[in-house]
């Protein structure tokens, strides 16, 4: 494993800058809110015919391992794919292999969003130990061994 001092240096060396929190943060919000988006879309009808909170709180609830699987798969293809999400290439960070720098592989991919699905069932403690970190990775990030970098 690799120092946190080395790969900060490395990364320096590489003109790369880790992704701040504030634009992790919007760029998670942004991918949400594309998903809950489409959930809205695809259950317009039903969502339509909900008169109470309550109704609304069940209804959601009844989709959590739907809205966790399409999340999972989401962050899965745009990751492997671009390095990016489309909420980050809106703030303009990408994920990259923390060993090569570059786009993590499909199985780095796949096993960063199921942890980041896990993370977010676990009231996302995942992403808090980030505060902590000096690479400032959350637990998908080194599960997956991926650092969030500046565009």
């Amino acid at each position: 494993m690799i120092e946190p001092d080395a790969l900060l240096a490395q990364l320096e060396r590489e003109n790369l800058k880790l992704s701040s929190y504030n634009k992790r943060a919007f760029a998670f919000m942004i991918d949400d809110m594309l998903v809950s988006i489409l959930f809205a879309i695809i259950f317009w009808d039903t969502l339509r015919g909900l008169t109470t909170f309550e109704a609304l709180f069940r209804f959601v609830n009844s989709l959590f391992l739907y809205i966790i699987v399409v999340k999972s798969i989401y962050q899965t293809i745009f990751i492997a794919m671009y390095g990016q999400t489309l909420g980050k290439m809106l703030v303009k960070i990408r994920v990259i292999n923390q060993e090569y720098f570059d786009q993590p592989s499909w199985l780095e991919s796949f096993q960063r969003a199921l942890m980041r699905a896990l993370s977010e069932v676990v009231f996302y403690i995942g992403f808090a130990v980030a505060n902590f970190s000096p690479l400032r990775q959350t637990w998908h990030d080194k599960t997956a061994k991926t650092l969030v970098v500046d565009v």
